[in-house]
C-alpha cells in the first residue's frame, strides 16, 4: 500500500478530518496513524462529455458537479456520456470530497474527477476516505483549482494497525458516528416536542372531537360585524425612542412596528412609568403590523396601538383568533402613508363568529388550539421523516 510513517497518538501536527463529539474525537486521538501519498491509494479519471443543466431530465444518472450544495449532485440525466463506478470518491476544482454510492456521471466544465480506491472497500470505509480528503479543500479554489495533478503526491492521514491502514476502525467509527447522529435526532426531537407543549400548555397534539368539529365547521361559521369599541379599549402607547434605550439591556420586550419576531426588537430595563400593560393586542401604527403580546412592553412609538379585551375574556387563544380578524378586517384601509390611528380605528368594524348573534369567544378558543397542535404534529412528523431519513441513509451504507 506504500510507504508510511506512523504517527502514535501526537498532539501536534495535523487534526484527523471531520467535526464530531468529544467521543468520537478522543477516539481519533488515541488511534495509530500513517501517511499515504494519494497517487498510491486511488487511480483518476474523467468525464469525457461537458453536461449542462438543460440536459437534467430527472432520468437515468446522477449528475456531479462542483460544490458543496447537495453533495455536489446537479441532478440526473440519461445523455450518453462516461458512467463512473459507484464505490468511489469525486474530487471538485475546489477540493470537496464526496464518496459515491452509486454509478454516476460528470461535468466536465467544473473540474469534476473521479478517484477509484485501488483496494477494495465498504462504503462505511468510503465516508471516512472522503472525509480524509477534505483537507484538499484549504488549498484550492476558482484562482487555484484542484486537479489530479496538483494533489496525487499529496498525502492523506490514515489509521493504521500493525503498519496496515486499519479499514476496520474506519468501519467502526463511520458505524458509530450514524448510530450517534440518529441517537441525537431522536433525543432532539423528544425535547423539541416537549418544548412546543410546555409553550401553549398543551398535554399532547391529539385533537379532541370538539377540536375537530370546530375545524369541519369553520366553513359554516356566522360571521358578523363590530364596532371595534365595543369589543376592545383602545390606547395609544408610550413613545420610547430607540436612541434612548440600551439593547439588551433587560428581560422587557421592547417593541416596534416590524412583521419580525413578533415585533420585538430587542429587551430592555427602562423607566417603568412607560411599561404597557402586556396580555393585550398590539397594533403597530405605521405599519398595521397586528401581534398578540403576552407581557408587559415598552414601546417605540405613540402611534402603534394597544387593544385590549375585557378581563373576563382576556384569553390568549381568544386574542389569537382576534389578532387574524383585526389584520383581516381593516388591513385594506392602512398603509404607510395613511396609518392607522387610535381615532380611526374607533370607527371601525370587526367580522367576527357569531352565535346567536353574539361573538362566539369559545369557538375562537378551540380553533386556536386545534391550530396549534396541527402545527404541532407538522413539526413532529417533519422530524419523523428526518430520522427515518438518516435511518434508510445509513442502513444502505453497509
Amino acid at each position: 500500500m506504500g510507504s508510511f510513517n506512523a504517527l502514535k497518538r501526537s498532539k501536534q501536527g495535523r487534526r484527523p478530518p471531520g467535526k464530531i463529539d468529544a467521543l468520537l474525537n478522543e477516539k481519533l486521538k488515541n488511534v495509530e496513524w500513517g501517511e499515504y501519498k494519494l497517487q498510491k491509494l486511488f487511480v483518476s479519471s474523467n468525464g469525457d462529455f461537458d453536461i449542462q443543466k438543460t440536459h437534467i431530465n430527472g432520468k437515468g444518472h446522477y449528475v456531479i458537479t462542483a460544490g458543496l450544495t447537495n453533495n455536489g449532485i446537479l441532478g440526473k440525466t440519461d445523455i450518453d456520456s462516461k458512467i463512473f463506478d459507484k464505490g468511489t470518491i469525486t474530487v471538485d476544482m475546489f477540493g470537496c470530497a464526496f464518496y459515491r454510492q452509486f454509478f454516476y456521471k460528470m461535468v466536465t466544465h467544473a473540474r469534476v474527477f473521479s478517484l477509484k480506491p485501488l483496494f477494495k472497500i465498504t462504503d462505511k470505509q468510503g465516508v471516512f476516505l472522503a472525509a480524509s480528503l477534505n483537507f484538499l479543500s484549504r488549498d484550492f479554489g476558482y484562482g487555484n483549482m484542484c486537479s489530479w495533478e496538483k494533489i496525487k503526491t499529496k498525502s492523506v492521514q490514515l489509521p493504521v494497525k500493525c503498519g496496515q491502514i486499519d479499514f476496520e476502525f474506519m468501519e467502526n467509527f463511520v458505524a458509530e458516528l450514524e448510530s450517534r447522529r440518529v441517537a441525537e435526532l431522536e433525543s432532539r426531537r423528544v425535547a423539541e416536542l416537549e418544548s412546543y407543549l410546555l409553550v401553549t400548555g398543551l398535554k399532547d397534539y391529539v385533537l379532541t372531537l370538539e377540536e375537530e368539529k370546530a375545524l369541519d365547521d369553520f366553513k359554516r361559521l356566522e360571521w358578523k360585524e363590530f364596532d371595534i369599541t365595543e369589543i376592545f379599549t383602545v390606547k395609544n402607547t408610550a413613545n420610547i425612542l430607540s436612541s434612548d434605550i440600551v439593547e439588551n439591556s433587560g428581560a422587557t420586550p421592547y417593541l416596534c412596528a416590524s412583521s419580525e419576531n413578533n415585533g420585538v426588537s430587542s429587551y430592555i430595563t427602562y423607566n417603568q412609568q412607560y411599561l404597557e400593560e402586556g396580555n393585550c393586542i398590539f397594533i403597530g401604527g405605521k405599519t398595521f403590523v397586528v401581534s398578540y403580546q403576552e407581557k408587559d412592553f415598552y414601546s417605540n412609538d405613540s402611534h402603534n396601538l394597544a387593544l385590549y379585551l375585557e378581563n373576563s375574556i382576556r384569553e390568549k387563544h381568544i386574542q389569537f383568533y382576534m389578532a387574524t380578524c383585526l389584520y383581516k378586517s381593516l388591513r385594506h384601509k392602512y398603509s404607510w402613508g395613511d396609518s392607522v390611528s387610535k381615532t380611526k380605528i374607533k370607527k371601525d368594524k370587526i367580522l367576527l363568529p357569531t352565535k346567536d348573534g353574539k361573538v362566539d369567544y369559545s369557538i375562537m378558543k378551540t380553533f386556536i388550539s386545534a391550530i396549534q397542535k396541527l402545527v404541532i404534529k407538522d413539526v413532529v412528523l417533519y422530524a419523523d421523516s428526518k430520522i427515518e431519513a438518516t435511518k434508510s441513509i445509513v442502513k444502505t451504507i453497509k
